[in-house]
Parts: C-alpha cells; sequence; structure tokens
C-alpha cells in the first residue's frame, strides 16, 4: 500500500483480520478460540430408569420353590400287563422298581413391601410349595412361609423366617396412572437377579375376561414392559421407583410382547386381608352380565351391563331384580360395561349397601342391596 505509514498499515491489516470489510460488504465475525466443552456437564451419568431402580431394586427377590410329585402310577393296570416286558420296555418302565416320588422345583420373584418381612408374589409361584426359600439382593437367603394366599386374584403374601433388617419398597398409587407412563418391570427371570425392563402402561383396567381367562377377578395393567417367565411376582416401578403393581402374566402366542400388573392398590387391600385373615373377601351380589347389545348391527353398543343370570337365594334375588334389567349406575356413577359393574361392586365391600339405577323396558328404578362374600354360594 504505497504512501501509507507503517502504523496505518497495521491498523489496516488488523481490520481485515477482524472482519471488518469496506464497500458495504458484511461483517464477518471475529474468530476467537473457544473452550471445549465437557460431555460431562452434558450428559447425566445416570438415568431415571436406573434412579427409580436404586429406590426398589434392594426389596425385589427372588422365590425358590419345591414340591414333592409322585410319579405315575400303574397299580390300576392288570399284573400281567404291568409285568409284561414287551409293556415296559415300550413305556420305558424300569422292571420290578416301584415308582418313585420327585421333587419338582419352582422359581419366581416378589417384592418386600413391609418391613416387618412381609413380601407379595402371585399365587401361583408358591401355590403348593412344600419348602419356600427366599433370596435377597444383599445375599441373604432366608426361609419364607406363607400366610395367606387368593386364587382369584393370583396374589399371596409371604412372611420372612428369623429376624433382621428387611428392606422394603415405596408403593405408589396405581388409581393416578395414565395411558403412556412410563413403566419399569423388574424381576429375577431364569434366576438373573434385578433384571430390568423398560416400556410403557399401554391400557388400564385391562378385564382378563378379554385375555380368555376364566377363574379370576382381575382388572390389570397392560404394559409393553417385557415379563420374562420368572418375572411373576415382581413390581412393576413408575418412573419415581414406586410400585404400581405386581407383575402377574405375559402374553403368548398371538399379541406375544404384553405384560400385564395387578395393580398396586388393589395388591394392598387384598394383602391386608390376607395378613389378618389368611383369606380375602371378594364381595359379590349372584349375577351373570353380558354387555347391552346393540341397537342395530355396526352400531356402537349402548353403555351399561344386562343381567343375564340371577343365583337363587342372593342378594340381587332377595332385591327383586330380574333376568334381561341393565344396570346403568352403581352408586350415582355410570357404568361402562360389565367390568365398571364387578370393580364398583368390589369397592364397596362385603355387607355395605349397594344402589344400582336399573332400566326394566322403559321404567327406571333404584335397587338397594348387601353384597355378600363369594363363599356364600359356596355353602348354599
Amino acid at each position: 500500500m504505497f504512501g501509507m505509514s507503517d502504523r496505518t498499515r497495521s491498523f489496516v491489516t488488523s481490520a481485515l483480520v477482524g472482519g471488518a470489510l469496506a464497500g458495504g460488504m458484511s461483517v464477518l465475525p471475529l474468530l476467537l478460540p473457544q473452550p471445549p466443552v465437557s460431555a460431562r456437564a452434558v450428559l447425566p451419568r445416570t438415568s431415571f430408569v436406573a434412579s427409580a431402580v436404586k429406590r426398589s431394586g434392594p426389596a425385589v427377590v427372588t422365590l425358590e420353590t419345591s414340591r414333592t410329585m409322585q410319579s405315575p402310577s400303574l397299580s390300576g393296570l392288570p399284573k400281567g400287563i404291568r409285568l409284561n416286558p414287551l409293556f415296559r420296555n415300550f413305556f420305558g418302565v424300569p422292571g420290578g422298581s416301584p415308582s418313585r416320588p420327585r421333587v419338582q422345583r419352582g422359581q419366581g420373584s416378589g417384592v418386600l413391601f413391609d418391613a416387618r418381612g412381609l413380601l407379595l408374589t402371585n399365587a401361583h409361584v408358591v401355590e403348593g410349595a412344600e419348602e419356600l426359600t427366599v433370596g435377597l439382593s444383599d445375599g441373604r437367603r432366608v426361609k419364607g412361609r406363607v400366610i395367606g394366599t387368593d386364587s382369584l386374584t393370583d396374589l399371596a403374601v409371604v412372611r420372612l423366617e428369623g429376624e433382621g433388617v428387611w428392606p422394603v419398597a415405596a408403593l405408589g398409587n396405581s388409581d393416578s396412572l395414565n395411558v403412556g407412563d412410563w413403566a419399569i418391570a423388574v424381576g429375577n427371570p431364569y434366576g438373573l437377579e434385578n433384571t430390568v425392563t423398560l416400556g410403557i402402561i399401554s391400557n388400564l383396567n385391562r378385564n382378563v375376561a378379554q385375555l380368555g381367562i376364566s377363574g379370576k377377578r382381575l382388572d390389570l395393567i397392560q404394559t409393553d414392559a417385557a415379563i420374562n417367565p420368572g418375572n411373576s411376582g415382581g413390581p412393576l416401578l413408575n418412573a419415581e421407583g414406586e410400585v404400581i403393581g405386581i407383575n402377574t402374566l405375559v402374553r403368548s402366542g398371538p399379541g406375544a410382547g404384553l405384560g400385564f400388573a395387578i395393580p398396586i392398590n388393589r395388591a394392598k387391600a387384598i394383602a391386608s386381608e390376607l395378613v389378618a385373615t389368611g383369606k380375602a373377601r371378594h364381595p359379590v351380589i349372584g349375577i351373570g352380565l353380558s354387555r347391552v347389545p346393540a341397537d342395530r348391527p355396526g352400531r356402537p353398543a349402548p353403555k351399561g351391563a344386562v343381567i343375564r343370570s340371577i343365583q337363587k337365594m342372593g342378594p340381587a334375588d332377595k332385591a327383586g331384580l330380574q333376568v334381561d334389567d341393565v344396570i346403568t349406575a352403581v352408586d350415582g356413577q355410570a357404568v361402562d360395561g360389565p367390568a365398571a359393574v364387578v370393580s364398583a361392586i368390589e369397592r364397596r365391600g362385603v355387607g355395605e349397601t349397594l344402589t344400582l339405577q336399573i332400566r326394566r323396558s322403559s321404567e327406571s328404578k333404584i335397587v338397594r342391596l348387601k353384597p355378600v362374600d363369594l363363599s356364600f354360594f359356596d355353602r348354599s
């Protein structure tokens, strides 16, 4: 640059390096070295799942059961056939040796919910168990004793034998769940301790009748968190690490990948009865229900439940309910279908007055009655 002093050339050079350009062109930003971004400052070291499992995971236990099974007996066959060597070779029966009892072993999961050493699990896990060993997450192995089972809800309470400081899981509120909430299944499938799977709540109040299961009274939480064999009886946790359900079923075959859990509020109520009396009471009024049929094919079914059968001398029979009556509300709350009626009766309890609003032909009626325990009909 001709005619420029050294001081002027220095200024121009600095301006160009800094990005100041003449003639109306854009000004480029000044590039200065930036401090390196620390990955630790951006990404947390643990997820909410790890925090949730840390809260209640120590209370998840393994249950190992054993029961004696008798081998099939041939005593009902004629002696000549039993001693025939061809028959014995064909069926693999040892010649002359008596049948021996065998020990069948099983395994499941459970969760400690009370500092007295009480744990919840599934009834089918401990059913018929002659010996029960509980493995804790800290390595302790103690004997357990079944203090009550309820096959209708597939729940059981086991008490740990001996003294000790037992870890206890935090219990949540299953009535506050929403579809889409996080769900964390914890259990010990195949004997692998504290296996954790993550999913969401897929459905609430899933009636077991929709799953083709009879002989149970369960409205279940449906989740896509994997519940593997051996997870039965383990807890389903929310994002805060609170127990919101007891894992009970996994769908195999068509629709595989669906898991189901008993809502913890229902499980707590059943557990209280099992601890107090060794059994649970189930309120019934002695009716069989079905959905209200649609007015015409292709139209949605109306809300309510139709009475299809009435048991003699039961509360419904004594109150004057009739077949084809339509129950539209229970205790002032409208009901969508049969499952809602059963749930309302369960909430009311045995011996408490229940108010039904029914529709008979075109007439509306109010009927009051008191549910009885299911065992009432076993005696009659």
